[in-house]
């Protein structure tokens, strides 16, 4: 349930569309609900303007299915991540409309897909080896109700392959850069682009990338200004973040 759901619940109420019973039911689970080996935050798309999102590493299939089951109840649209073959198939089970999507290894369900948009995302990547974690940043910029472009394996070692891309990247609001190796992709858009820049760092590479360290670190010591850096292949989180900027961008 977002806030134009309650906010229109309210206004039932208040004007004797709907009893005070009824809508006390609705929001009952409000701020969150107990399932034992979980506390389900119904509350974070109040707070956040997007519901909880389910880390699915860890969890047993069963687990994730009943939390998503549960979000499905109060939400539209509702995101998994780092999910399992295995998982999916669980939650398709309580869950029959939801959309897995093998290469970012994520689960998700739109059940208004017509949402507002916010803003506009180019995720980019180094490499093909990149793509499970820009994939995993589309998905999230997209559930999260963004117009997403991609431009994939534009790595430093063939320059020329940017020039093609130039008018993609004047196109977006928010650029996110996904590379392993030595990571310097990032500080090349970083030095071609005025809008916010999203590096991940990923973990491939060979021995002395250190699975994404040497990336991360050369990301976090670009020379471009504008680069913000998130965590070794964390394609969720820099999706959430595009979409945290493209919000603040529509409210101006």
């Amino acid at each position: 349930m977002d806030i134009g759901t309650v906010r229109k619940l309210l206004e039932d109420v208040r004007e004797g569309h709907v009893e005070v019973d009824s809508a006390l039911d609705r929001i009952r689970d409000l701020p969150y609900e107990d399932l034992g080996f979980a506390m389900v935050d119904h509350h974070r798309a109040l707070r956040k303007g997007f519901p909880e999102v389910i880390f699915c590493q860890g969890k047993t299939p069963e687990q994730v299915a009943e939390i998503f089951s549960r979000l499905k109840e109060k939400n539209d649209h509702i995101l998994g991540t780092r999910a399992s073959d295995e998982v999916y198939q669980a939650v398709q089970e309580q869950v029959p409309n939801v959309i897995y999507n093998e290469l970012a290894r994520t689960i998700h369900l739109s059940q208004n897909p017509h949402q507002q948009t916010h803003g506009r995302v180019l995720v980019m990547s180094a490499g093909t080896a990149d793509l499970p974690v820009a994939e995993e940043a589309v998905v999230t910029a997209e559930i999260f109700g963004n117009q997403v472009q991609r431009a994939y394996d534009t790595g430093v070692a063939g320059l020329h392959r940017l020039l093609d891309k130039l008018e993609l990247i004047r196109w977006a609001q928010v650029i996110i850069v996904v590379a392993g190796m030595e990571g310097a992709l990032p500080s090349v858009i970083g030095g071609l682009a005025d809008q916010p820049v999203i590096a991940v760092p990923t973990s491939v590479g060979y021995g002395a990338s250190f699975n994404g360290l040497a990336a991360l670190l050369g990301m976090l010591n670009s020379c471009a200004t504008g680069v913000a850096v998130v965590n070794i292949d964390n394609g969720f989180g820099a999706g959430a973040l595009a979409a945290a900027i493209t919000r603040q961008i529509k409210k101006k």
